[in-house]
């Protein structure tokens, strides 16, 4: 009964916030949205289940919650006698904003971030829930450091880059804000880039700066359209072959020497049949401000996921970065190392 009424309190907050969080989703596809609620509260009740502790409490005072006010009330039970549950201030702050207590979400993400301070995805979480509790909906000086810190973990996670934009806006930064959102461009899917381009092109406007460029034509067109590029041809050392993963993806790269880590050039392939031979070209820079054949000299390397994300993790198979120029001819590239 103890564990059963933990349960059913986690469920009926992930119930209220998600579909809080998917009303979207409801109205356009409802099979799927049932699917997804239906699929997180089960992950969310497993989760509890697994790692929480919830035998610890007193089965005298233990009661199967009957409202949401009571779930509520005892998740902040548990999290009293157990504190440091990342996912439970996570699951607390959550509820609390589908309520409207934007002040005690605030709260309960701060204290999540104390336990797990470099996590992207709650960083930007928590940015954004101090941006809900402020009586401005302003992103403060805390919740910059927040969305910065988390783009130092993952540059181009998406999130944090659309915030940390809107609150360059907010202080009156256009051509920051700008600069802040165009790397987003090269990973989201095309309607949404559309919409993101005329928010773009509205914060160079407000900073005086002429619109982007058209955008790049599609890969398909690429080939025929961009200006001649650099060629690089990828091998795999024999003796990683082994651990080369299944349906593992390939990373091309150009980047600056001595620059941001953001590439200027970057093909996605499949991680089969090496070697392979890549051109990079403009049709392959991410950043329509900043084009391959602006630059004179680059450095290329390769990597190959198995997560298929285009950011370096461990474990991951890469070259050494060499150096190219427009005139360098074939750049070989031999994988033969394992990152860290």
């Amino acid at each position: 009964m103890v564990m059963t009424g933990f349960v059913i309190a986690s469920a009926a907050l992930a119930l209220l916030v998600l579909a809080y969080v998917l009303r979207p989703l409801w109205r356009t596809r409802p099979l799927a949205g049932f699917g997804a609620v239906a699929g997180l509260v089960l992950a969310t009740g497993l989760l509890y289940l697994v790692v929480g502790t919830p035998n610890a409490l007193d089965p005298a005072q233990r009661q199967a919650p009957q409202t949401l006010d009571d779930a509520i009330s005892q998740l902040e039970a548990e999290l009293k006698r157990d504190p440091n549950q990342v996912e439970g201030w996570r699951l607390l702050g959550r509820a609390y904003l589908a309520e409207g207590r934007t002040g005690e979400a605030r709260d309960a993400l701060a204290k999540a971030i104390k336990l797990t301070p470099d996590d992207p995805d709650l960083l930007a979480e928590a940015a954004e829930t101090r941006a809900l509790a402020a009586d401005a909906r302003q992103f403060d000086s805390e919740a910059v450091a927040m969305l910065r810190h988390a783009l130092q973990q993952q540059p181009l996670h998406q999130r944090a880059r659309w915030f940390l934009g809107i609150a360059q806006r907010q202080a009156q930064q256009p051509a920051e804000a700008a600069k802040t959102w165009e790397p987003l461009l090269a990973v989201v899917n095309g309607k949404t880039a559309t919409s993101l381009r005329e928010q773009i092109n509205s914060a160079r406007r407000e900073a005086g700066l002429p619109p982007l460029p058209p955008a790049a034509p599609s890969a398909s067109s690429a080939s025929t359209t961009a200006t001649a590029g650099i060629k690089v041809k990828v091998s795999l050392a024999p003796a990683l072959a082994a651990q080369l993963p299944a349906n593992a993806s390939l990373f091309v790269i150009a980047r600056q020497p001595d620059g941001p880590p953001m590439p200027v050039a970057v093909e996605k392939l499949p991680a089969r049949g090496f070697p392979l031979e890549v051109t990079l070209d403009d049709g392959d820079s991410p950043m329509p401000t900043m084009k391959l054949s602006q630059l004179d000299r680059v450095e290329v390397l390769a990597r190959v996921s198995a997560s298929g994300n285009a950011m370096p993790q461990a474990g991951d198979l890469e070259t050494v970065a060499k150096p190219a120029g427009k005139d360098s001819g074939v750049i070989e590239l031999v994988i033969d190392r394992v990152r860290p």
